[in-house]
């Protein structure tokens, strides 16, 4: 009997491994058909361009600013504290930059969204500003970062020269 047995389970054991091989195989076949996700981030020299373009043109009006550029993650890829800015502006160029990239809209939409819901929950977030001054920053209608200024006297001249620095580099982003 006890050969009869080892004879069995041997006879088992190979129909498993054969199962399991079927299934090694059938899983990976399937995941060489799942598609990895390809997007387009932000180059720092892009960041760069846009807020040295975005800086250079609110001191051209007179108004000294931040700029803060994040990339698709909200990470920062950039910050700088303009010349002569007061010490607000930096987090506040931040907040502004990372509200827009998060919603995908300028940052000025969201005091908009406040306004007319003032239970609008999402202002909690942390990093979540309702000011003007932020763009997103688009390829097509995906979303890959986010600009925002501080510093000029009014939300609505902060965003013009973030729209400066993304018209800067507009040829770029296709």
């Amino acid at each position: 009997m006890h050969a009869f047995s080892s004879k069995f389970n041997t006879k088992i054991n190979s129909h498993l491994i054969c199962i399991g091989l079927a299934l090694s195989f059938s899983s990976a076949n399937t995941f060489a058909n799942t598609e990895l996700l390809s997007h387009k981030d932000l180059t720092s020299s892009l960041a760069f361009t846009m807020a040295q373009t975005a800086i250079a043109t609110c001191k051209d009006n007179g108004y000294s600013v931040s700029v803060t550029v994040v990339g698709r993650a909200g990470e920062v890829i950039l910050q700088v504290r303009g010349d002569n800015t007061g010490p607000h502006t930096v987090e506040n160029s931040f907040r502004k930059a990372y509200t827009s990239r998060t919603f995908r809209s300028p940052s000025g939409d969201t005091e908009t969204r406040l306004k007319n819901d003032p239970a609008f929950a999402l202002i909690h977030l942390n990093n979540i500003i309702a000011n003007r001054g932020g763009l997103p920053i688009k390829v097509g209608e995906d979303t890959i970062g986010g600009i925002g200024a501080s510093g000029a006297p009014g939300g609505e001249k902060d965003e013009a020269c973030v729209k400066a620095g993304i018209d800067k580099v507009s040829e770029m982003l296709r």
